[in-house]
């Protein structure tokens, strides 16, 4: 299996998610009955599934390379490389820190909230159901991150979790030990015209990004990744530019893997 694919933005299945995968790939696509009710107990049944699918690719001595609609998916994935005897440091690529709270939120915006429920926030909502260990603050890197809300900032400058740039980024500033890369799209500068949902102004381009990318892929210790497609699905005019970028930044974990 080169990779699964998650068709969803949080609990929300994207029927018209059509990827550019490269040709030959063999794709597994993950498709849940989800519950009805609350949105907590549909994240974990969509997360249980990707944890599941995660840990036996990585126990079978594969890389687990998602392609997702958004950052929270990664929580499933880091209780899938736990399950299969990993303990996963975190390498989170994104415009966004991902570290807000539904105390400091200002949209109420789950995916804005992914990181931080992947440190254990609010463990029994999405962690403790998955039977996720949150990794030490220590151990996670957060890439870019250029778009920080107050609340967010305060929380960086009282933890050990750290910031590194796209550009010049290095295999020496990266966690020790197995790697989960968390790779949002929306990171890419809006120039490129991609469309995100929660665009932020300025931002690498396309060869910075994929030399990022391989940087991290080249150090051979990434466990597994999600390729984050965070885009408005509303605006089709972005869908080739779409389509090219994420066929190359797959490209790019093809070969590097």
């Amino acid at each position: 299996m080169d990779f699964i694919y998650v068709p969803y933005h949080l609990d929300e299945h994207l029927c018209d998610f059509d990827l550019p995968f490269p040709e030959g790939s063999e794709v597994t696509e993950i498709r849940v009955d989800l519950p009805t009710g609350e949105v907590w107990s549909r994240l974990v049944r969509l997360y249980d599934d990707v944890a599941e699918l995660v840990a036996k690719t990585a126990r079978d001595g594969s890389i687990p390379s998602v392609v997702s609609g958004d950052c929270t998916v990664s929580i499933g994935m880091a209780a899938g490389l736990q399950r299969a005897g990993f303990d996963p440091a975190i390498v989170w690529v994104d415009a966004h820190g991902d570290l807000q709270t539904m105390e400091t939120t200002p949209s109420g915006y789950l995916g804005g909230m992914a990181l931080r429920f992947l440190l254990g926030y609010r463990s029994d909502a999405i962690a403790g159901p998955l039977g996720l260990r949150p990794p030490a603050e220590g151990r996670v890197v957060l890439v870019d991150a250029r778009d920080l809300d107050p609340a967010e900032v305060e929380h960086l400058d009282s933890t050990p979790l750290r910031r590194l740039a796209v550009e010049g980024l290095s295999a020496d500033d990266l966690p020790e030990g197995p790697l989960l890369l968390n790779l949002d799209l929306d990171t890419l500068n809006p120039d490129e015209r991609l469309g995100a949902r929660y665009q932020a102004e300025g931002g690498p381009d396309l060869p910075a990004m994929l030399r990022a990318l391989g940087t991290v892929m080249g150090t051979g210790r990434v466990a597994a990744l999600n390729v984050a497609c965070t885009w408005d699905s509303g605006k089709t005019v972005y869908d080739d530019a779409r389509r090219r970028a994420l066929a190359a930044v797959l490209e790019r974990v093809v070969h590097t893997r």
